[in-house]
């Protein structure tokens, strides 16, 4: 079970992707929420509140999802930011406790490479390309708890 974190940008996904033609199966609540609400240019906007209510559905079914994947005997990655250690430390129990191994995967990219990628990112359409503005951006790095000494293993970007 791979358990990706990161700041938006840091590359996540295409490192999951990557996971993916080797026969993982991936779990993103951004798509599904995307799936569940179409494209943005549909005109649906959600309130935050609702909004934070659908994707914490979503992680709720993606957990159970995660726990018959591992049941099965299938190779997971979870395509999440896991912003917060004890959002971390509740997956890796929840690996644990059902005999599975786990790799913490956190990719980390300077600022500007950040914000590069972000800016590039805003001007395409689908689940992967959630527009991040300069105050949610801002919000992003101040809440992030970075991990440290979690057996995690650190893959470091560049802009190039």
């Amino acid at each position: 079970m791979v358990l990706m974190c990161g700041l938006p940008g840091a590359g996540k996904t295409t490192y999951a992707m990557e996971l993916v033609r080797r026969g993982y199966v991936r779990l993103s609540i951004d798509e599904v929420v995307w799936q569940r609400l179409g494209q943005r240019d549909a005109g649906l906007v959600l309130e935050a509140e609702a909004f934070d209510q659908l994707k914490e559905e979503v992680r709720r079914e993606q957990r159970q999802e995660l726990v018959e994947l591992m049941l099965a005997g299938r190779d997971v990655v979870v395509d999440y930011s896991f912003w917060s250690r004890a959002a971390r430390d509740d997956y890796r129990a929840l690996i644990d406790n059902h005999g599975c191994r786990w790799e913490l995967v956190h990719l980390k990219a300077d600022r500007t490479t950040l914000k590069g990628r972000l800016e590039a990112r805003n001007g395409e359409e689908g689940a992967n390309s959630v527009t991040v503005d300069e105050t949610l951006f801002n919000r992003y790095l101040a809440n992030f708890e970075e991990p440290n000494g979690e057996g995690e293993q650190v893959v470091m970007q560049s802009s190039t």
